[in-house]
Parts: structure tokens; C-alpha cells; sequence
């Protein structure tokens, strides 16, 4: 008979052997997105909450510290994580742009900001018809340069100005290509927060977090939206597309649609809130996502799109 320690020492051992197997068995995927045996891997911890992830054209993921006013850099290469800038605005979502310009929803004074590859930043929006914005939050470019930004309120104790409503609601905003004329593009939501559209700059998805839906658009050549339609019953923190069209929502893990709004994969994080996620990595199969206070990785089978 084994001595009670050893028995003890064994179990634990199988525990340790047995526990990434629990963890991977809690991931619905229907459609074999995820790479066989892949677990969620910590990649970094010990921020206060993390938000915005992007990757630029290598693979590295840029995403933001926000209650610190930083901005973390991810290597694709090596894995390692450096502080890319500071004084960041305290930037929320983020962006890559054609030219590798790192743009930003800065929020401290509901501004949308622009770093260069250097970490220094220009502001692109500092008001809308003269009154500033609630608060930027999240954005993507189209493939001609054009930005979506979604405006919703959340009342920020740091911020010294009035922390009420700036403008008459949480509304979708357009900035043009030449980064010259801020419109609204949907005026009637409820507060807009994640967003991303296709690569071929046909389709735009919104959520609305305050009415926990999301919603579908097509995207005009002037870059106003028509066809607005309800895409998924749940509203969602950010957003992230991969290269057959599915979508992934954030909020209680991530959660994944097709293109026909139908749930086909569902990846818990134990962090409890999952503010955002993108594709990274050299390949782009590297699904990333922020959490609170950490940043966690996961193999798939798909990837995204530039």
C-alpha cells in the first residue's frame, strides 16, 4: 500500500496532468475553429484592465493598460511584452492603419488620437459641431482609410470636465478617408461599443451594449450604411472577424457567429469579463484576447484578416 503523502503527491500530479483537458473540454466549437488540443494560454498578467487589442502587419499585438495610460506591445517573434508608449490619453480600442499609424480612442478627453511607429502621437478628433464627443471607444478602418467610431457614455471619474452627456446621444460616428469630415452613421442606438467590418469593406457589425444586440450593415461607397439588421441577441465589449466571416463577441468569454448570426463556438475566460480580441501572431492563428487584468492567447484553425 503507498504511503498517504505519496498517494496525496499522485493525485496532485494527475490533477496538474489532467486540468488543461478540463479546461479545453469547456470550449464549444462546433465547427473546428480552434486548433485540436489547443488550450487558453496566459500570455501576460498584472495590469489593472486591459482593452484595444491590434496587430499591425508583423503579427505584434498592440493593446492598452487603460487605468495605467499605457499602451503594451506583444511580439509576434518572442512573446515578449514591452511598454510601446505612455500618456497614451488613456486610450480605449484600437486600430492599425494602412501606414502602420496605431490609432487610438482616447478617452481621457474624448479625443481619437494617431501614433506614429515611434509611439508619438497627433490628435485626429478633438470635438463633433463644436461640442466634444461622450467618449470614443472603439473603431476600424475600412480598406479606403475611412474610420467607424462607436461614442457611447461612460461616466469616468478622472475625468475633470463635465462628466455627463456631450452630445444628444450614443450614437456611430464616420470619419473620411482624408480624415477631414466627422458624420454620424447611426444615430439610433442605444450604446454602440465593439465593431469591425470586412476586409473587402462591404459589411460593418456594431454592437449595442446597452441593448444587448449587434447589429449588420452594408457599407455604401461614401461610406454611409444601409440594410441595418439585427445580426446576434447579445451586445458585446469589442469584436473581432476571422477569415470565413465569423464573428467573435466578447462580454462572458467569447462567443462566436457565422455569418448567418448563428453560435457556432463558445471559448470561457476565468477572468470573468472579456473586454476585447483580435487575431495576432506571424500566422494571424493566434486568437488574442484582454481580460481584466490579463492577456491570454489561443491557437485556432482560422485567422484573421488584415
Amino acid at each position: 500500500m503507498k504511503h498517504p503523502k505519496k498517494i496525496a503527491a499522485c493525485l496532485s500530479a494527475a490533477l496538474v496532468l489532467f486540468w488543461p483537458a478540463l479546461l479545453s473540454a469547456q470550449i464549444t466549437d462546433t465547427k473546428s475553429i480552434v486548433a485540436k488540443g489547443a488550450q487558453v494560454e496566459l500570455l501576460g498578467d498584472g495590469y489593472s484592465f486591459t482593452e484595444g487589442p491590434a496587430a499591425d502587419a508583423e503579427g505584434n499585438v498592440y493593446f492598452t493598460d487603460q487605468p495605467n495610460d499605457k499602451i503594451i506591445r506583444w511580439s509576434a517573434g518572442t512573446g515578449d511584452l514591452s511598454t510601446f508608449a505612455e500618456k497614451t490619453g488613456r486610450s480605449n480600442g484600437l486600430y492599425i492603419d494602412k501606414a502602420g499609424n496605431l490609432i487610438a480612442a482616447a478617452d481621457q478627453d474624448n479625443q481619437l488620437w494617431s501614433f506614429d511607429k515611434s509611439g508619438n502621437h497627433t490628435v485626429l478628433i478633438k470635438d463633433y459641431e463644436g461640442k466634444l464627443l461622450n467618449g470614443p471607444n472603439d473603431l476600424w478602418i475600412a480598406p479606403d482609410g475611412g474610420m467607424y467610431i462607436t461614442d457611447p457614455l461612460y461616466k469616468r471619474d478622472y475625468w475633470t470636465r463635465n462628466p455627463e452627456m456631450q452630445q444628444d446621444g450614443q450614437h456611430l460616428y464616420y470619419l473620411s478617408p482624408d480624415r477631414q469630415r466627422l458624420t454620424r452613421a447611426d444615430e439610433e442606438l442605444t450604446q454602440p461599443n465593439g465593431i469591425v467590418g470586412t476586409s473587402d469593406g462591404k459589411k460593418l457589425y456594431v454592437a449595442d451594449i446597452g441593448a444587448s444586440k449587434t447589429y449588420v450593415y452594408d457599407i455604401r461607397k461614401d461610406g454611409s450604411l444601409a440594410n441595418k439588421t439585427l445580426f446576434a441577441p447579445m451586445g458585446s465589449d469589442g469584436m473581432t472577424i476571422d477569415n470565413r466571416g465569423n464573428i467573435y463577441l466578447t462580454g462572458k468569454g467569447v462567443t462566436v457567429f457565422n455569418k448567418k448570426g448563428e453560435q457556432i463556438a463558445h471559448i470561457p475566460i476565468d477572468e470573468g469579463w472579456t473586454a476585447n480580441v483580435t487575431f495576432g501572431g506571424k500566422d494571424r492563428k493566434t486568437l488574442f484576447i484582454t481580460a481584466m487584468d490579463s492577456v491570454y492567447g489561443l491557437k485556432m484553425n482560422v485567422k484573421g484578416v488584415k
